[in-house]
């Protein structure tokens, strides 16, 4: 049997914020995408944004976060299970990192967008 499998909500939700902690200790990047989320959550709280803009940054922070984290997961095992340089390693290392990309340059969209949402509005 697993031993993270059928455990309490408490044990498992555990099981998840050590691997947070775990991947936020060995990856820069995602330490760097933690510290801008919490930057732009700050902003939105002193401009008293639309509640939407709330969750579209909410939502576009947390798919960079997560992209961050399944990548920091699959180079790990990737690592474990080939420790050599390997050319499909690194290409399958290399497609986790794009998906990271995605993420992001979607949040920097969003961060445009709110920029001039904001600038307009201050027009009105």
């Amino acid at each position: 049997m697993q031993p993270h499998k059928n455990q309490p909500f408490r044990a498992r939700l555990s099981f998840a914020f050590a691997g947070l902690v775990a991947a936020a200790r060995s990856e820069r990047s995602l330490r760097l995408q933690i510290a801008a989320l919490v930057a732009v959550i700050l902003v939105l709280a002193v401009l008293r944004v639309e509640p939407l803009w709330w969750a579209i940054v909410g939502l576009t922070g947390a798919a960079v976060l997560s992209a961050e984290l399944f990548n920091t997961a699959l180079e790990h095992l990737a690592d474990h299970l080939h420790p050599e340089r390997h050319p499909q390693v690194r290409l399958v290392k290399d497609i986790a990192a794009a998906a990271v990309l995605v993420a992001a340059c979607a949040a920097l969209l969003v961060a445009l967008a709110l920029a001039v949402h904001l600038k307009v509005g201050s027009h009105l």
